[in-house]
């Protein structure tokens, strides 16, 4: 497989907005609103990510503004209440932040934005140093592929490994992101391992087979873009 994945760094957003940990509260939504982003990496001497501020830490300070919480709201929302009375970003954020590195696949900042729950990452060097953002729609981009170029790549990386042309004579359609394999080859016991590696490739939104073996009868004619790997004897 000679394939590489996409990375942050291939995605990301360069330059962006961020915060030094003494910002005024104010001056926290203004260069929110300005920017038109959610949250913002909070930074510490010369770039170094401390912590996040987000829309739903300002949110507690309204909330609250006008509230008066019982004894058992206190004591279940002891750092909700803490934000709302936080007047400067290093009282605001949350700490540590949740970052990713610029070389990490698109997977793997895929899952730390799931496990955290959150929909921006700062992306930082090794010591820690801001270098950009990175955010869920810029992980969306790998479906912005074209069928041809997603059908090229499975075929060159997929197909021509498992299914060889001595061995095996295999459509490859592509429509709208959703990978189909059709036509005769000799080991059907592959077809779990191809599933598997065409899944990998970026921009595949699904996988669909139509294969039978040698032995079995003809397989259907997938519709779409329609590549011929090898052709049929």
């Amino acid at each position: 497989m000679h394939g590489s994945p996409h990375i942050v760094s291939d995605v990301m957003t360069h330059t962006v907005a961020a915060i030094g940990s003494g910002a005024a509260f104010k001056e926290i939504v203004r260069m929110m609103h300005d920017w038109k982003v959610s949250a913002l990496p909070v930074l510490e001497g010369e770039g170094r990510v401390v912590g996040v501020v987000s829309e739903a830490d300002l949110l507690a300070k309204e909330e609250f503004r006008d509230s008066d919480p019982d004894r058992y709201t206190q004591l279940a929302r002891l750092a909700d209440l803490a934000k709302a009375g936080a007047v400067t970003a290093g009282e605001l954020m949350t700490s540590p932040a949740v970052t990713v590195r610029a070389d990490a696949t698109l997977a793997e900042a895929a899952r730390t934005m799931a496990h955290a729950r959150v929909k921006r990452l700062p992306v930082v060097d090794e010591l820690g140093m801001l270098e950009g953002v990175v955010s869920r729609g810029d992980l969306l981009k790998v479906f912005l592929r074209g069928d041809d170029e997603i059908a090229e790549e499975v075929r060159r990386e997929v197909v021509s490994y498992l299914f060889p042309a001595s061995a095996s004579a295999v459509r490859l359609t592509v429509r709208e992101g959703v990978v189909r394999l059709g036509g005769h080859v000799r080991d059907t016991s592959l077809v779990p391992v191809a599933a598997r590696l065409i899944r990998a490739v970026e921009g595949v939104v699904d996988v669909e087979f139509d294969l039978t073996g040698h032995s079995g009868g003809s397989a259907g004619t997938p519709s779409g873009h329609e590549e011929s790997v090898v052709p049929p004897s």
